[in-house]
């Protein structure tokens, strides 16, 4: 399945049905009276957050929604009937904008949270409503009232646990493919993963998901390379897991490049937990080893972790780490709740 993590989207809610003139025609009653029912409600446009999707695919060629209209009034004082609801369905983390793009309509974050987008016009009335002690026979009946209609922007944030960041080339796609069943693109050229990836890492008889986020380099909070897009999907991991090539000369730099860059971003979204770790030490000497990660861990002012996403070394621990981590986030979020 592709990913897509945006897409524009036009609803409308249903017109409301209108109103009826009818009045009470039998054998042997003369004066019937009128009998003309109201119109019924027009449909809303209902945004509802579901599971098992991770990706906007489904707006990508369905791009209209509109919802039914009320059914009309009848004859015999029947009321017409609410016109059906048109229900999209997004996965977990998408965020609703209106047309600007910029204002924030709903945030869906929990599965099951329903949010009303656009109301369905009201129904008109029929001449009985207009019944009254002067007015016997009103021939008056009014339309239904127009639905709601807008564009919208759908934009994704996938939630995860754990965030992979990291400059390109970093190891992030191996380690994730090493970790978990998630099987990314894997190459050696920069760039290799262009859109987000989702796994689910097993640690004993737990398990937490972890998100591989393409390469970020100097800049990306002003667009460079590909952009502030997939910075949006660290904001909603709970913590972070920074690889740094060890085979590169400046490991420190690229430590650095990365964590300017989620300040300029987003000075919350650099507070987050975070673990380092200097990854492919399979392809490295021990004391190239020792004297990078000395140097990194003095930079970072953190455990640095030395681990091989090929080889494996390293990964069992570093994975236990990240589950006591993930354990703490989540305690944290259920005490703030």
């Amino acid at each position: 399945m592709k990913f897509l993590d945006q897409a524009k989207v036009y609803i409308r809610s249903g017109n409301g049905g209108s109103g009826c003139v009818g009045f009470r025609r039998e054998k042997f009653i003369e004066f019937g009276g009128p009998d003309g029912g109201d119109g019924g409600r027009g449909g809303d446009v209902i945004a509802e957050c579901v599971d098992g999707l991770n990706t906007l695919i489904d707006y990508r060629y369905a791009q209209h929604f509109k919802a039914e209209t009320g059914h009309h009034g009848m004859g015999s004082q029947r009321t017409g009937g609410k016109g059906k609801d048109i229900v999209l369905r997004l996965p977990r983390g998408t965020q609703i904008f209106d047309e600007d793009n910029e204002t924030l309509l709903a945030d869906l974050t929990q599965v099951g949270q329903r949010i009303v987008l656009a109301k369905g016009g009201d129904g008109g009335y029929g001449n009985l409503h207009y019944k009254s002690s002067t007015n016997r026979a009103p021939r008056r009946a009014d339309k239904g009232w127009p639905g709601e209609e807008r564009w919208i922007w759908l934009r994704l944030k996938l939630i995860a646990d754990i965030g992979l960041v990291g400059l390109p080339n970093a190891g992030k796609s191996t380690f994730l493919s090493a970790t978990s069943n998630a099987r990314p693109k894997i190459a050696d050229y920069p760039f290799t993963t262009l859109h987000p990836g989702l796994g689910v890492v097993k640690v004993g008889n737990r398990e937490f998901v972890m998100a591989d986020i393409p390469g970020l380099i100097e800049g990306a909070h002003e667009g460079a390379g590909l952009g502030t897009r997939f910075l949006g999907h660290v904001e909603r991991c709970r913590a972070l897991l920074h690889l740094v090539d060890g085979t590169q000369e400046d490991v420190v730099g690229a430590y650095r490049t990365v964590r300017a860059e989620l300040k300029a971003y987003s000075p919350t979204l650099a507070r987050k937990k975070e673990i380092v770790a200097l990854n492919k030490t399979d392809a490295m000497t021990p004391e190239d080893i020792e004297a990078k990660r000395a140097a990194l861990a003095k930079a970072s002012r953190k455990t640095v972790h030395i681990i091989s996403g090929v080889s494996g070394q390293g990964v069992q621990s570093l994975l236990h780490e990240l589950m006591k981590l993930v354990d703490k986030q989540r305690d944290g979020a259920k005490e703030a709740a």
